[in-house]
């Protein structure tokens, strides 16, 4: 049997191939210490910033305050996205997928690149150990801080 270059499916490249590999790695914070701001009086969106990178995956809810902007097009939005932050007080920018084991991961170190960058060490780009899976699984004392959120679209997960 001959094979065609019609007949052969191209492999599909992840999302992120067309960017390039972060250089950073960023530090990761532990849902415990994310909690702890928000019992403290800190204020999510002014004292420090969420980000939630899921797109189609973002049923059940989302941590309270967070902003949606879905990965596939973070990469572009860096340079706003740090004007508008860099305006305020923001300190630190934690990221946050369903497990940060890639969105969150490659979108946290490719900030933290930016802050490189432009030399601004007064803002730090952070992972959230265990996305937002890792903060339903960890119970009520973490889902009564989320927007939205809906326990039977985590039981199905």
């Amino acid at each position: 049997m001959t094979i065609s270059p019609t007949s052969v499916s191209p492999v599909a490249q992840p999302w992120h191939a067309v960017y390039p590999d972060p250089k950073s790695t960023a530090p990761s914070i532990s849902r415990a210490e994310v909690l702890n701001w928000f019992r403290e009086g800190k204020r999510a969106g002014r004292d420090f910033v969420l980000v939630d990178l899921r797109r189609t995956d973002s049923e059940g809810g989302t941590i309270y305050g967070s902003l949606n902007l879905p990965a596939q097009t973070i990469f572009s939005s860096l340079p706003t996205l740090y004007t508008l932050l860099s305006g305020g007080d923001v300190k630190q920018v934690v990221w946050y997928c369903g497990s940060c084991g890639g969105r969150g991961t490659r979108a946290a170190a490719w900030f933290a690149d930016y802050l490189e960058k432009k030399q601004d060490s007064s803002m730090q780009s952070l992972v959230l150990e265990g996305g937002i899976k890792g903060w339903v699984a960890s119970g009520t004392d973490y889902t009564e801080w989320m927007d939205e959120y809906d326990a039977t679209v985590w039981a199905r997960k």
